[in-house]
Order: C-alpha cells, then structure tokens, then sequence
C-alpha cells in the first residue's frame, strides 16, 4: 500500500500534462502511485500518459466516461491504494518536496486533511503568491477568502474522503468548495501549512473562468454551509463578488459583467468588499475602467 494516492483528472490536456506528470515523478518522497483519469479526451492525452507508465510502473491510466470532472476525481478515489489521497489537475505543477511535507503533516493522527500555499503561474513566471494560512481550517474561512485555492493543493486521509461521499458530480465549478464545507461540516480537522508546495496555472481557457459555473457552484456550497449551520454573510458573499470580479478581468469577459460583478459586491457589503483594502479598490477602479483598460494590463493586474 502506497503511502499517497495522486488522483489526476484529465480531458483534452496534451499541452499540460506531461509536465504536470514530470513534476509528481520528481517528488523526493517516493513511495507514490499516480491514477491518471482520462474523461474522455479526443486529442493525444492518453498516448502521453501511456509513454509515461512504461517508464514508471507508479503511473496508472484509467479511461472515463467524459462525465466531468468530479465523477473522474471520485473513479480515481475508488480505485487508490494510498493512506491519503491527493488531487491535481492536469495544467498544475507540484513543487518536488510536496509529498514529503505532507508526510510529516499525516504523522499527527489528528490531522484529517492538509494544504500549503499556492504559486499563480501563467505557463512561464509565477505571479503571486496565495497569502499564508496556519491553523485550523473553518466553514465561514471557506466561505470568505477560501485559502485552498484549488484542488491540486489538498490532501486527505482516504477513509475521510470516503466518510464524505467524494465530490457532487453535478458541479463542474466550486466543487471543491462544497466538498471542504462538508468535510469541514462532518467534523474532520483541516489544517494549512505555511509552505509553497502547488504551482497553480492561471488561463483564460481552463475551467475557473466560467462564471455562471462558478455562481452555480457557490450556491451549491451555500446550500451545503447552510446544512451545517453556516448561512453564509453578506460579507462573505462580497468577497465571493470581488474574486468573481477579478476573474471577469483576467479572463476578457465583457466589462459589463466585471462591473455589475463590482457594484453588487460594493452594495451587499462595502465592508466585505473592502476587507483587503487595496485589492478592494483596485478591482473596483479596473472594473469601472474597463471599456476602456487594454486586456494584457488586465490580465497582468488580476493573474491571481
């Protein structure tokens, strides 16, 4: 039995995913397998991963159905051998000592789930850095900020991920967000280490910059918070705004919806809005600027 299980979705990502796998094989702890889940990709994906599992017998390929996702994330899970599983999409990249901070972290039997900080890279530099968490991680953390950033940055016991029924397969946005909330709501501990251990790929193509997958996916997550007791606040739900605000940005959607985006996050809560008081009135000023605002000057403001 292995001592992690990297779970790694794929569709379509023959641009990304050698790298992504480059970067698993040269973790300093070893003692890993790899299921890589094709959800049914058209281009040369699989062919790359098979290259990949006659060099290294760690490497498994398992072919999906093309339903998402979350339902591949949850295929790969049922077929691990790993204490803890871990997840990482196919566009990131893993820093080499990632495996061995996590196993010094899972030697605390009290620790359920774990994850580091996160390097917004754009395919050639990192960006920005994810801010640093160290504590215990709660609903209403998730439902503000959300410092896990993204899948590719979690790990948790098997039998924890198991007791959670896995990933809401209907959602192809924020699903990893109300997931947390009911690992969180269950009662498991979730912890941040304050290590830099993901290199997360910002693009204009992936997944996280459909909007209205993403707001379908937040109500989701409010439903599931509100279950545990944990409606949500007008502050959280403008700095849901705000970040949905610089993902418009980034991502070239029309400035009508960066700045209706904008101004319902100003109005529910200025004081959410403004929590972090520079990124606030930045988002704010290039919203209301954006007819106007050339697309790389936005990219280059909002990689994050």
């Amino acid at each position: 039995m292995p001592r992690f299980s990297i779970i790694l979705p794929c569709h379509n990502a023959a641009a990304t995913i050698l790298e992504t796998i480059q970067s698993l094989v040269a973790q300093t702890f070893e003692d890993w397998e790899v299921l890589v889940v094709d959800d049914g990709s058209t281009d040369d994906t699989a062919a790359i991963v098979m290259r990949t599992t006659y060099l290294d017998s760690r490497i498994r390929l398992i072919g999906h159905s093309g339903t998402g996702p979350s339902a591949a994330r949850n295929a790969g899970a049922a077929m691990a051998r790993g204490e803890v599983l871990c997840f990482c999409d196919a566009d990131d990249r893993w820093r080499n000592t990632k495996l061995a901070c996590l196993d010094e972290v899972f030697e605390d039997e009290y620790v359920d789930a774990a994850f580091g900080r996160v390097a917004f890279f754009d395919g050639a530099r990192t960006r920005a850095l994810s801010a640093p968490f160290k504590g215990t991680l709660s609903i209403d953390m998730l439902l503000g900020e959300n410092p896990v950033c993204t899948l590719s940055n979690v790990a948790v016991r098997r039998n924890v991920f198991e007791d959670s029924c896995g990933f809401d397969t209907r959602l192809v946005q924020n699903e990893d967000l109300e997931w947390l909330i009911r690992v969180v709501g269950i009662g498991y501990r979730v912890i941040g280490v304050d290590r830099v251990l993901v290199d997360y790929r910002t693009s204009a193509n992936g997944l996280s910059s459909n909007l209205a997958d993403l707001r379908e996916g937040r109500r989701a997550a409010l439903r599931t918070a509100a279950r545990f007791g944990h409606p949500g606040s007008a502050r959280d739900e403008a700095i849901y705004l705000r970040f949905l605000a610089r993902r418009a940005l980034r991502v070239g959607a029309p400035s009508a919806e960066a700045i209706r985006l904008a101004f319902a996050g100003c109005r529910i809560s200025p004081r959410g809005w403004f929590s972090d008081v520079r990124r606030g009135a930045l988002t704010l000023g290039a919203a209301v600027t954006a007819p106007i605002l050339p697309s790389g000057l936005r990219r280059a403001l909002f990689a994050c």
